[in-house]
């Protein structure tokens, strides 16, 4: 004769042991996923922040030029309508090359940006850092170098709100020419290029007074 309580005991354990093996395999399934990386945030094409460069990259831009910006009216938003203005610039290298300072002058404009370069020679690239007199403040540095006559910048700043990638491309043309490009990702898919500088080399003696642009 079987014991009734014992049979209970049995039943119970039928019903009770896949309850458990299925909480368990819960548990363990919500610890991988707590568990799980978060995903990356979407890069566009190219960017990164390790291209290396050498401390005399900018020693080709020491000196005055004179330059044609081409600046997008309305960034963000789809639109094809540049406005060109006029600037001048004076750079004048320091610590053997390790800092670079230059003044822009944008003498239609009525004010001017300062950019502040520094190389850290331990990770061999620059950090580049864009000051304009219209608010004071210094941005978020770029960093990156020179390949051959090609230099690429990355970082992350925010445009009026709204995060966004960071490039500047310069391309040494030739002795006298040199050309340089901004770019916003504000999708994390593509670049919208916002500005592009062209310049040209000129007399420092004419062009600058005291290494900053004469007005």
């Amino acid at each position: 004769m079987v014991s009734t309580s014992s049979s209970s005991s049995t039943a119970i354990a039928r019903v009770l042991l896949p309850l458990s093996i299925a909480a368990c395999s819960g548990l363990g399934a919500a610890a991988t996923s707590a568990a799980a990386p978060p995903a990356a945030a979407p890069a566009p094409p190219g960017y990164t922040t390790a291209h290396k460069g050498d401390v005399h990259d900018f020693d080709y831009f020491a000196g005055g030029w004179t330059t044609k910006q081409r600046r997008l009216k309305a960034r963000g938003v789809g639109s094809n309508e540049w406005e060109e203005f006029p600037a001048t610039l004076c750079m004048t290298p320091y610590l053997g090359g390790m800092a670079t300072v230059d003044e822009l002058y944008f003498p239609t404009k009525g004010w001017a940006g300062l950019t502040v370069r520094t190389f850290d020679l331990e990770k061999r690239q620059w950090s580049i850092y864009w000051i304009s007199s219209a608010s004071g403040r210094m941005d978020v540095p770029v960093v990156g170098g020179f390949e051959g006559n090609h230099g690429e910048f990355f970082g992350e700043d925010q445009d009026a709100g709204r995060p966004v990638k960071v490039r500047y491309q310069w391309d040494k043309l030739d002795h006298d020419h040199a050309r340089w490009q901004q770019a916003f990702s504000y999708d994390g898919r593509t670049w919208e290029t916002n500005w592009i500088a062209d310049f040209t080399r000129a007399d420092p003696a004419k062009t600058c007074e005291r290494g900053r642009p004469k007005r």
